[in-house]
């Protein structure tokens, strides 16, 4: 569950930032805010989270989630379709800092050429100083690692290339 100190300190970033709406799962719980129109109030919405490894949906009262670019989102479909459609993009699922190592000093979670299975950790994302350990979620490769460490990323953003077996 999200505490309400937390939701102010994300509604306050999303406020000062580009971004439209903003979408996180932690815990079971599903959080969603976007930045009204001119004529709309603040719209906070607490959910339980589905327990699906598909792509979350948007409430049918929500717009589609744009990037910081406020280009739309792409389909999860699309979103996973790189130059060659043979690799699978795993992407972020919220928007925070990427860390490659559990600590600073320690090996990567993953490197190229490393074999992943669905439940291994490829990186952590940190949000409101919450540390999220991402997993694979597919078997195979991986053929790239698409950011830096210490580097912010959005939701939806591409983090690994990974060549499925």
């Amino acid at each position: 569950m999200f505490k309400l100190s937390e939701i102010k300190e994300l509604i306050k970033l999303i406020d000062q930032s580009s971004l439209h709406e903003l979408e996180i799962e932690n815990e079971g719980s599903r959080l969603t805010i976007r930045k009204p129109n001119k004529t709309e109030p603040v719209f906070v919405s607490p959910s339980q989270a589905q327990q699906t490894f598909a792509p979350v949906v948007a409430h049918t009262h929500a717009a589609p989630v744009p990037s910081i670019a406020e280009a739309p989102a792409a389909p999860a479909a699309d979103r996973n379709r790189t130059a060659d459609a043979n690799l699978h993009t795993i992407v972020s699922p919220m928007v925070g800092t990427f860390y490659q190592s559990p600590s600073p000093g320690a090996p990567a979670f993953v490197s190229k050429g490393d074999h992943v299975n669905e439940k291994t950790v490829v990186c952590i994302i940190e949000a409101m100083k919450l540390m999220n350990e991402i997993e694979a979620e597919i078997k195979g490769e991986i053929v790239d690692i698409l950011v830096e460490n210490g580097q912010l990323v959005e939701f939806g953003q591409p983090l690994f290339l990974v060549k499925p077996e």
